[in-house]
């Protein structure tokens, strides 16, 4: 099993500088291996140009520029390589498949944030056992950096990768550790409905309630963000100090709203965990309810449109994204699968529309967002617990069914 440990970095004055020079020269890494790429396939017949062979230039690439790029670690470059090779993949993909095929950009100094280490004990290494009471992560070419480690480490560090968060610096870990014991058996199993009226309501008649974290900050966003753009944009270097403080108060509120949603997801998520066996919920696309509609050419009038719902569907989406109802399934499946319950994902068809009493299936049956009333038998109930009802049953279905 593969779990991630986020741990808050303490690094002094020289070593922040270090981590920021590290980020730099690495973000010049990425970007010379994509503008190389580009070049390739635009003046050299249309050559592509692989990772193996950009792999094998970092030898001389170090030796002529051993200021700033010879003095990191080489599997810390390999890694930056391989992320710009995964995004040609994920390109070629959505290029095969259709879709909008998104050519990967140049990064700026603000947008590249993180550098990877594929070992621990290769350019890096995590001191999991300090001997002074602190514990120290080491980096190639910034020293021992002190870590805040707010709780054990448990199993075998794989990988480390160093964030840039605003002001602040962080050490993800990958660790490979055994299956934990699972938690008592309750023989309790619950159906979940998402929403945005309430953000969850499970299949026993309890809702919890939608805190609408970006909805509540959204005036101190508003007025932060106006102030900075009352600044020209301009780069990193050639900002004044008000500018500085400006996009620091930014990122600071939007950092604040995030940490707020994930700490709402993951008590959300471990009530659940906690006090049932199996946890059922509705497959959700969620990108596809949260995208834009399509526009509606006017074919009366040549460059003219028609009305598509944009400005509705626009609020309907930032609610679900406000919600964060892919952060909470995402954490929801990682915290069952520590604790050894079943989590199923079952198709959302239909189940608000369903009567859990007779069976009968129409759009009538929920006249209201939250009201359900069954035109067949005369069931009524709230839509939302009707909805988590028959989003059980559907997940107990082929969990109780007989194998041929």
């Amino acid at each position: 099993m593969i779990r991630a440990y986020k741990f808050l970095l303490r690094p002094t004055v020289r070593q922040a500088q270090a981590l920021a020079e590290m980020l730099r020269d690495h973000c010049s890494l990425y970007n010379g291996a994509l503008q190389e790429r580009r070049d390739a396939w635009r003046h050299v017949s249309k050559t592509s140009v692989t990772y193996g062979g950009q792999s094998a230039q970092l030898k001389e690439i170090r030796a002529f520029d051993p200021e700033r790029q010879g003095r990191w670690s080489f599997s810390s470059q390999q890694a930056t390589l391989r992320r710009l090779d995964k995004a040609f993949a994920a390109f070629f993909r959505r290029v095969t498949s259709g879709e909008a095929p998104g050519y990967p950009r140049f990064r700026g100094g603000n947008w590249f944030d993180t550098v990877d280490f594929p070992k621990d004990g290769d350019g890096c290494r995590f001191d999991s056992t300090p001997h002074d009471a602190v514990t120290r992560v080491r980096f190639q070419g910034v020293g021992h950096v002190r870590v805040n480690q707010h709780r054990p480490v448990a199993g075998r560090v794989k990988t480390v990768s160093v964030k840039r968060e605003g002001r602040k610096w962080f050490v993800v870990l990958s660790v490979e550790r055994d299956r934990p014991e699972p938690l008592p058996a309750t023989g309790s199993a619950v159906g979940i409905d998402l929403g945005i009226a309430n953000f969850l309501a499970d299949s026993n008649g309890a809702f919890v309630s939608n805190p609408c974290h970006g909805r509540r900050a959204a005036a101190k966003l508003q007025a932060a963000q106006q102030a900075l753009s009352r600044f020209p944009r301009c780069k990193a270097k050639d900002r004044t100090a008000n500018h500085r403080r400006a996009v620091q108060k930014v990122a600071q509120l939007h950092g604040k709203v995030k940490r707020r949603r994930l700490d709402h997801a993951h008590k959300t998520a471990l009530g659940l965990v906690r006090a049932h066996d199996v946890i059922a919920h509705e497959d959700l696309k969620i990108r596809n309810m949260s995208k834009a509609p399509a526009p509606r050419p006017d074919p009366d009038q040549p460059g003219a449109f028609l009305p598509n719902g944009a400005a509705a569907k626009a609020g309907l989406s930032k609610s679900i994204n406000d919600a964060g109802w892919g952060v909470f399934l995402t954490i929801l499946h990682a915290k069952a699968e520590s604790a050894g319950r079943e989590v199923i994902a079952v198709n959302p068809r239909n189940t608000s529309r369903t009567c859990p009493e007779c069976g009968h299936t129409a759009k009538e049956n929920r006249p209201t967002q939250e009201k359900f009333h069954c035109l067949a038998c005369g069931h009524t109930a709230h839509a939302d617990t009707v909805g988590a009802t028959n989003v059980l049953r559907a997940g107990l279905v082929p969990r109780n069914a007989n194998p041929a």
